[in-house]
């Protein structure tokens, strides 16, 4: 293993900590007395849900070990290894990476995500791997009216290299400033055109709105794009996240997942009910501010992780 993934995995391993020692210790109380038994799965039920694994998850997940393992001698260890491949077994369909098709100049990915999710910084880390990988890169400042956001994106820019369009001054079109980004992004030959897009969802009809003409207005130049509409959601809000995704899915056709802030939540249980739920991609994870912190979702280290076990 690498010096950074170790490090990654690590801070990942760190981050889930308060889920994992919740679960664990609970896990370790529940099988002090070792039979798997109606009260313990019952217990264990409601740790998971406490987890933030979600009602539903966390009843298929205690009815599986109870198929095997009622009315046996457990340990915490066999409790919590059992736990964590049925959770890989939930999450490896939804473990994919976020490709780019490079035939298409520019591949058009459409960012969304409530504001505060990371989306902003999450849009520049994938402009910084993409340069390392040898793509060129535009970014689209498409949320016009939060100057905080158009700055962030003009220091990833610089920071990776890549041209950023914005518009002078505040306020403007979104949909019109996506367009002309676009028609930029094709006279450049650019690979990757990522649109940073608005998030407050607060003025829920006017958000889902935007969203949808943006995605009418590109379809103008390539009928194919958006081809990624990526959505950017913060693992803290824990079960907030099934109502996010709901509600941009009322928008427009969501690809997949970006799962931000793992570094610091006692909510990542949540992950497995929304892959369970929804079973949309979840291209990646991130765990901090630099740009190696976004790395792509790996299905079984995360449930291993979940459950404080060594990966």
């Amino acid at each position: 293993m690498s010096e950074k993934r170790g490090s990654w995995l690590s801070r990942l391993k760190a981050g889930l900590n308060l889920t994992s020692a919740s679960l664990g210790n609970g896990i370790s109380s529940v099988f002090a007395r070792g039979r798997l038994d109606d009260k313990a799965l019952e217990e264990l039920e409601e740790l998971l849900i406490l987890g933030d694994l979600g009602a539903a998850t966390a009843a298929d997940l205690t009815e599986t070990i109870a198929k095997e393992r009622f009315g046996r001698d457990v340990s915490e260890v066999e409790v919590r290894t059992a736990l964590a491949n049925e959770i890989a077994v939930i999450l490896e369909p939804v473990a994919k990476p976020l490709l780019i098709e490079r035939s298409a100049k520019p591949h058009v990915v459409l960012v969304a995500g409530v504001n505060g999710t990371g989306k902003t910084t999450t849009v520049g880390k994938l402009a910084s791997q993409f340069r390392a990988d040898d793509l060129t890169v535009m970014l689209a400042a498409a949320d016009t009216f939060r100057a905080a956001a158009v700055d962030q994106l003009k220091i990833w820019g610089e920071r990776s290299g890549s041209p950023v369009v914005v518009r002078d001054g505040a306020g403007g079109d979104p949909a019109s400033l996506a367009y002309d980004a676009l028609v930029r992004a094709r006279a450049e030959d650019i690979d990757v055109l990522l649109i940073d897009t608005a998030g407050r969802l607060q003025n829920k009809a006017n958000l889902m709105a935007e969203l949808q003409k943006i995605d009418r207005v590109v379809k103008k130049l390539d009928e194919r794009a958006p081809h990624t509409r990526l959505l950017v959601l913060d693992a803290t809000t824990g079960q907030n996240a099934h109502s996010q995704v709901e509600i941009f899915r009322e928008a427009v056709d969501i690809d997949g997942l970006i799962v931000t802030k793992l570094d610091g939540t006692a909510k990542g249980g949540v992950l497995v009910a929304l892959a369970q739920r929804f079973g949309l991609p979840v291209f990646a994870l991130g765990v901090g501010e630099a740009v190696e912190d976004l790395r792509p979702f790996e299905a079984q280290e995360f449930a291993r992780a979940l459950m404080n076990l060594n990966n």
